[in-house]
């Protein structure tokens, strides 16, 4: 059975914000998202890195972002800036610094996580897969004993591959399927890759539909405007919450009837239907208690 981790918190958006921007990361406070990704890496050029990364310890060290999960992405350690970033965020969450786990760019095998976990011991590992290397060793990344989080990097892997846009998705869904399969076997969250056409909401929609049918947890956005649309995509329905309700409440009166199984809606209803009805319930709850 794989160990569930850090659920029920919701992960329905996931933003990426520049840790080198003073008003976007004050911005971000007040934002609809169930999580930020606080980025010293691409969204960073190479002459600002040293100060976004002491701006952005700062910030984290004082400002409240309530239920957001914060995760670090910090630049690789095969760059100048890589081991600076790790280990001025194990330094900063040991002042008590506000930081959920710290998102590793690029990894390949769980040796690259092995390298940053021998840097900041006790904190939380996310892991960026983006390469075709990621998407072999997908299970072996999963398993590593600090990994709690997958994202997907579609653009840097697309780029990798030489595949072309196409709006079914189809050269990624090898690697999102492997990598899915890998995060689900492990119990750890694992959130869909970016939507690159920030004002394109339907095509948002589209994709976020997509990546919810297959069973991310969430999906990476790149600006505040697609907040509203992952966050509806991947938060329950109402009418699915009814649903489950009626399936736990039909199965326990079927139970103790005596019977082992229950019918709702002409549909059987068995103990693994009432316990995916649980974790819907449970997953609204959480963002119910986050958008508190």
């Amino acid at each position: 059975m794989p160990a569930q981790t850090d659920r029920p918190r919701p992960y329905r958006s996931v933003l990426y914000i520049p840790g080198s921007n003073l008003r976007a990361l004050e911005k971000a406070r007040d934002l609809d998202c169930d999580a930020i990704i606080f980025d010293l890496e691409d969204a960073v050029a190479a002459e600002e890195k040293a100060n976004a990364r002491a701006l952005l310890a700062g910030v984290l060290a004082e400002a409240d972002y309530g239920g957001r999960a914060r995760i670090v992405r910090v630049n690789g350690l095969d760059t100048p800036w890589g081991r600076d970033d790790v280990l001025a965020f194990a330094a900063a969450i040991a002042a008590g610094g506000k930081v959920d786990a710290v998102l590793v760019p690029k990894v390949s095998s769980p040796a690259d996580l092995d390298r940053v976990a021998a840097l900041i011991p006790g904190v939380a590992l996310w892991a960026m897969m983006e390469t075709a290397a990621g998407m072999l060793n997908a299970a072996a990344i999963a398993a590593h004993p600090r990994l709690r989080g997958m994202v997907m990097g579609t653009n840097d892997l697309a780029r990798e591959l030489g595949s072309r846009f196409r709006a079914d998705r189809l050269p990624m869904l090898a690697g999102l399927g492997l990598c899915l399969l890998a995060a689900k076997a492990q119990g750890r969250i694992i959130v869909d890759g970016v939507y690159n056409a920030f004002r394109d909401d339907e095509g948002l929609r589209a994709e976020c539909e997509q990546g919810r049918d297959m069973g991310f947890d969430g999906k990476t956005l790149i600006h505040p405007a697609q907040l509203a649309v992952a966050n509806a995509a991947f938060a329950p329905s109402a009418a699915e919450i009814d649903l489950s309700r009626r399936q736990i409440a039909a199965f326990e009166e079927a139970q103790a009837a005596g019977q082992g199984v229950a019918v709702v809606d002409g549909r059987i209803v068995e103990n693994l239907h009432v316990a995916t009805a649980r974790a819907l319930l449970a997953r609204a709850e959480a963002i119910a208690e986050r958008t508190k």
